[in-house]
């Protein structure tokens, strides 16, 4: 291989690649990994070179592990001819190298390749700087192996904007106001830590040497089995590490049928790259076959926030059953396994709220952090056998969380068993490999919020905190992160799944800020992520009315689309993106402390409203009411992942913003009311009887029921006499719309279980057992109440007594 450019006997590149075997010796002594970064403008050379590297260290693997070939993965972004060009280039640089494998895939399939591993990985970052793509593609690589990031020169690439970073713009903030923050915070942590190289081809400059790696020499640990069988054994010998052996014994204690109300949970944990989805599948296969030996068949049910997280655990199932003597057929879907079966055994993956209402034999949840508490409170009442397997540390963003706030409830439940298994020995690298240790970093995936003691909980208690406007870049890029990683620590722990994408976003969108709460003892204890939005253009506002969208403009898209009043375009305003506290401090007030403060800034900017949309339960829709946010909207279906409506809702600073929301939640509870019965059958009526909160404005001032003659004839024979309440569904129908029509001023006082009646049986149209048991009571107590609501409605609306 020779490139007129390039000179393999002098200058810097000899030096790089002497480093570079250097430091891959090492790594296959340790079981770790090495990165060498290639920045440059000259596509020729940074694929030479790359060529070179490629073929040269896959010749030393290939030797190390005795191989004869080496596995490589590409990655790039295809829609842009220069991506092309450069593979094409490097792949006529190793066509005829017989000791190498490369494929090559776009990063948007990126997700097809978790649980694969490679001994390289390519990715070019010229066109587009994805932290997504990052993390779930670092993760892939075997220890010993070496990662190649393609990149322009470090000094050239702050200045310019990414395919990602050109998403991040809106109409009011245009891509010249996009932060060059995080391609700053990368460059950053690649020259801080060991076991990289950075070569800067163009100018033949090697920017930074991998120095030496200190990690001991690498021992693989001897499995110790259990005693099985020679077909369960086959399955257990899938394992890679002891904590895998581990789980899969934890696994098979679901092969019990509980007894009756009994629960059987198992909950696995463990950071990124430890194996635990592939424990899982092999577990799966195991529980599959030993169901199938004692019914006659086996039905899994296998949820997640994504098809696209369990396809490690389906890869191992289907191996596992192959293992143990099973003809599998597997159904795909776009090269994603969606479902396994096998003689008398069926894997499938369905949807949060599909798997609701299947019935499985047992339930497997991954990623259960990723999926909101509501719904992992809903599996866990749905089902009697479940695994819980949750990432605490990884690309996928999920945290503690899912132990803090889920785990807590049902470990004082007294019905249901757990078994509990952390898992930490990594299966690809070996622990704390410089790579992992680099990724983390410079992704936040290992953030943690401070600890608090007595001292802080007394500030806290008196509302002693300080409001804070953090400066982005010192917390990103100076001697501010520590308070960045208490920050996003508390979204970890928070109901949020983070992505890494997420933190960029935080970083460079123009119209992203950050807020929060900070204790006199400097820690973080409530953190507030804040996107500007409006006014819209003028020229826009039909356009998003008829249909249109635009970027960064989510509450004026939805008001404009739903509720058509074109004055709120012209008022700019805050939405929340999130809102969290720290989980040792929730429940005492910081959140409504933080929410007044940020509305008072908000004033000050003569910004005209602040704005939330969240995924609707009692508890959450009960604390923007409390903080006077007013809904507006309510989507209507249920997100397939969390199970839950998703609400809008806004507090308006002035009086001309406070009448256009008034108006628009008076048009959002009559369309909810008219609604109830479909599509919205299915609301919780608890949750209907918060958004139908009157605000001390009627939706229609003084209205009274319209019912003829007959139906009020009708209505009052039901009330004190006879006739039932399926005859004159109509009557009391207009009846319970004239309640909830008008404020408290024009109508009676009925109680809240009396309102729930209402929602329940009347407005969403349940029946009798389906209403009573939302409301839980007996049958009879809905029937009982539901009279006396129509003799007190037709009391206070047509004046009878009944006598």
């Amino acid at each position: 291989m020779k490139h007129p450019g390039i000179n393999l006997e002098k200058g810097k590149l000899p030096v790089v690649l002497k480093s570079l075997d250097r430091s891959i010796d090492e790594a296959i002594r340790q079981n770790s990994r090495r990165m060498l970064v290639l920045m440059g403008n000259d596509n020729v050379k940074l694929c030479f070179v790359t060529g070179i590297v490629l073929r040269r260290i896959a010749e030393k693997l290939a030797k190390a592990f005795k191989v004869e070939k080496v596995s490589a993965l590409y990655a790039l972004k295809p829609n842009y001819e220069d991506a092309k060009e450069r593979l094409k280039v490097v792949l006529s640089l190793i066509k005829d190298f017989p000791t190498l494998d490369l494929e090559d895939i776009s990063y948007a399939e990126s997700e097809q390749v978790l649980g694969t591993t490679y001994d390289l990985l390519v990715l070019d970052l010229i066109n587009d700087l994805r932290p997504n793509d990052v993390g779930r593609l670092m993760g892939i690589v075997r220890g010993g192996g070496l990662a190649i990031l393609l990149t322009p020169p470090f000094d050239e690439w702050d200045k310019r904007i990414t395919e990602f970073q050109e998403l991040l713009s809106t109409p009011q903030h245009p891509v010249n106001e996009v932060r060059h923050i995080f391609k700053k915070r990368f460059t950053k942590k690649i020259l801080e830590y060991p076991g990289i190289i950075v070569y800067d081809v163009d100018r033949d400059r090697l920017i930074k040497e991998p120095g030496k790696v200190a990690l001991p020499p690498f021992k693989r640990k001897t499995l110790v089995f259990p005693e099985k069988g020679e077909t369960l054994l086959k399955a257990y010998k899938l394992s890679l590490t002891q904590d895998q052996v581990e789980v899969l014994k934890i696994i098979e204690k679901l092969s019990r049928k509980p007894e009756k109300g009994e629960k059987l949970i198992v909950v696995i944990t463990a950071d990124r790259g430890r194996g635990k989805s592939c424990a899982v599948g092999i577990g799966l296969a195991i529980l599959a076959h030993k169901i199938r030996k004692a019914k006659g068949r086996a039905f899994i049910g296998v949820t997640a926030p994504a098809l696209e997280n369990v396809q490690s655990l389906m890869m191992l199932a289907r191996r596992a059953l192959e293992v143990m003597g099973y003809r599998v057929d597997v159904s795909e879907h776009r090269r994603v396994i969606e479902r396994i079966k096998a003689r008398g055994i069926v894997i499938t993956y369905m949807r949060p709220l599909e798997l609701l209402d299947s019935k499985p034999d047992i339930v497997a949840v991954d990623e259960a952090a990723g999926l909101q508490v509501p719904m992992l409170h809903r599996i866990w009442q749905r089902f009697d056998r479940i695994i819980f397997s949750s990432t605490i540390h990884g690309y996928e963003g999920a945290g503690r969380g899912f132990s803090i706030r889920f785990l807590k409830r049902i470990r004082e439940d007294k019905n249901t068993r757990i078994f509990e298994y952390e898992m930490h020995e990594p299966i690809r690298y070996a622990d704390n490999d410089p790579i992992e240790r680099w990724l983390f970093d410079t992704l936040l995936l290992d953030a943690e919020p401070a600890s608090l003691t007595k001292e802080d909980y007394e500030y806290i208690s008196k509302g002693v905190a300080d409001y804070i406007v953090p400066d982005i870049e010192r917390w990103f890029l100076g001697d501010g992160e520590d308070e960045l990683r208490q920050f996003v620590g508390i979204y970890i722990l928070a109901h949020y799944r983070n992505r890494p994408n997420d933190i960029a976003m935080m970083a460079d969108a123009p119209h992203h800020t950050i807020r929060a709460l900070r204790l006199p003892s400097n820690k973080i204890v409530t953190a507030v992520e804040l996107a500007e939005e409006g006014p819209i253009p003028e020229d826009m506002i039909e356009y998003l009315k008829k249909g249109g969208w635009i970027h960064g403009n989510i509450i004026p898209d939805r008001f404009l689309k739903h509720l058509r009043d074109d004055r709120f375009a012209h008022y700019a305003g805050w939405r929340i993106v999130r809102i969290a506290t720290h989980p040792n401090a929730m429940s005492m007030g910081l959140g409504s402390m933080i929410i007044d403060l940020i509305c008072k800034e908000a004033v000050r900017r003569n910004y005209g409203w602040v704005g939330a949309g969240f995924g609707v339960n009692e508890p959450l829709l009960k604390f923007w009411l409390k903080n006077e946010f007013i809904p507006i909207h309510i989507s209507p279906d249920r997100n397939p992942v969390s199970g839950e409506y998703t609400v809008l809702v806004i507090k308006p600073l002035n009086d001309e913003v406070r009448n256009i929301i008034m108006k628009a939640n008076r048009e959002f509870r009559l369309r909810l009311l008219n609604s109830l019965a479909d599509p919205y059958d299915d609301l919780e009526p608890r949750v209907a009887r918060l958004l139908l909160t009157t605000w001390g404005v009627p939706i229609f001032r003084n209205y009274q029921p319209r019912l003829t003659e007959t139906q009020i004839d009708r209505a009052t024979s039901y009330a004190w006499g006879g006739m039932t309440y399926e005859c004159v569904a109509d009557c009391v129908r207009e009846l319970a719309l004239a309640y909830f029509y008008n404020d408290e001023n024009n109508r009676p006082r009925l109680s809240e279980f009396e309102e729930l009646v209402l929602i329940a049986k009347v407005l969403q149209a349940r029946g009798w057992k389906s209403a009573s048991e939302v409301l839980n009571v007996p049958p009879q107590t809905v029937m009982n109440t539901l009279k006396e609501i129509t003799r007190t409605l037709l009391r206070y609306y047509y004046k009878i007594t009944g006598e």
